[in-house]
């Protein structure tokens, strides 16, 4: 088949080099404006969520499951930066909440064993772990966490993606149309025929969908995300999810990243906002005071994916055949963006999947006028 991609974050990129195991004839088509994978670290560790949706629970622990699988086929190694697997430390307000989410963790890992070994440290054996941290009270702990960072992510996949033989486009879609010879995209430079397509174009989908005659439940949410570095070796430092927004996570040669913000009201703005970033840091200094001596090397922003039920779509849509989509996937990106990908390079071929079509219905979400 011959398949269009609008769209090169983590959903888009996921897609692509699935569908081009299966031989298919794929171009990706990206603007790189706003890109949340970009701007992006994750923490992949679901299990400890208390989020109550078991559909968005279950996506995201099929996402977790599906990491080791993915790096061995794009040959990313353990000794990479794209995606390791060195824990999560996760604190509370106060002991009783922590051991309720011990207990929660615990239920978990029956039906989930890649969540790993799962203990309560204490404040010193914390410090043995991240020597950084100043703890008062105890954290929970489970080994099967992990991190990525978004950008050296998606650009090994791209790089995987036109070895298969995809083709890569950095332009902006202006249009999309439906023939009947199949889906017409047109950019800048010229017009083009494609059997299926597939947007991936995350907080942007209205723009495509709009003029078609839809409404989409989509709304952007501006994330910053502080990139520091200190004297320190913290390669195999474990991923830091302190009480409120701000993680800590720790990568190679005294690299941290910091973040991210959740802004509602400045959904598309890409601009640095220094005091967002200050409050940012601020909040996590309580737990890391020396992260106030930190140098700060970049702050990246991007946009995310939110509906108005905080739940992911994916799939076709029922009016508008061979068209599938994929949005609202929000801060959980990373985490469930490759599964995503992975699902609907199936469902383009008409495959079964473990995750099931009605239970992400993209059709609640994109309406005709």
């Amino acid at each position: 088949m011959k398949i269009a991609i609008i769209g090169g974050g983590i959903v888009g990129t996921t897609t692509g080099y699935y569908l081009t195991q299966k031989n298919d004839e794929v171009t990706i088509f990206d603007e790189k404006k706003g890109q949340a994978t970009s701007a992006a670290a994750g923490i992949i560790s679901p299990w400890l969520s208390q989020r109550r949706n078991q559909e968005w629970y279950q996506l995201a622990k099929a996402g977790a499951k599906l990491y080791p699988e993915l790096m061995t086929d794009l040959g990313v190694t353990g000794s990479s930066d794209i995606y390791q697997q060195v824990g999560t430390l996760l604190f509370k307000n106060n002991e009783k909440l922590l051991n309720k989410l011990y207990d929660i963790a615990i239920e978990r890992r029956i039906d989930a064993p890649e969540i790993g070994n799962i203990e309560i440290l204490s404040p010193t054996e914390i410090k043995e772990k991240i020597p950084l941290l100043n703890p008062s009270m105890p954290g929970l702990f489970v080994s099967g966490g992990a991190k990525v960072d978004g950008r050296k992510l998606i650009e090994h996949l791209i790089t995987c993606f036109k070895a298969n033989g995809g083709v890569f486009l950095s332009t902006k879609v202006l249009a999309i149309s439906p023939t009947s010879q199949g889906w017409q995209i047109e950019t800048q430079d010229d017009k083009q025929l494609f059997d299926k397509i597939v947007l991936a174009t995350g907080a942007w989908l209205p723009s495509l969908l709009t003029p078609l005659g839809f409404s989409v439940d989509i709304r952007g949410q501006k994330g910053q995300l502080i990139e520091l570095k200190i004297d320190e070796d913290t390669k195999k430092w474990p991923v830091v999810m302190p009480q409120g927004e701000s993680d800590i996570i720790p990568f190679s040669n005294g690299q941290l990243l910091v973040g991210a913000t959740h802004e509602n009201e400045q959904g598309y703005d890409l601009t640095v906002d220094p005091k967002v970033v200050a409050d940012m840091l601020a909040t996590v200094t309580n737990l890391a005071p020396n992260l106030s001596e930190a140098d700060q090397i970049e702050t990246r922003v991007g946009t995310r994916a939110y509906s108005s039920d905080f739940l992911p779509f994916f799939g076709e849509v029922k009016e508008l055949p061979n068209l599938f989509v994929a949005s609202g996937l929000g801060s959980s990106g990373l985490t469930i963006g490759p599964v995503i990908g992975q699902t609907l390079a199936y469902w383009l071929h008409e495959e079964e999947t473990p995750l099931k079509p009605v239970s992400y219905s993209p059709n609640n979400y994109i309406i005709k006028h």
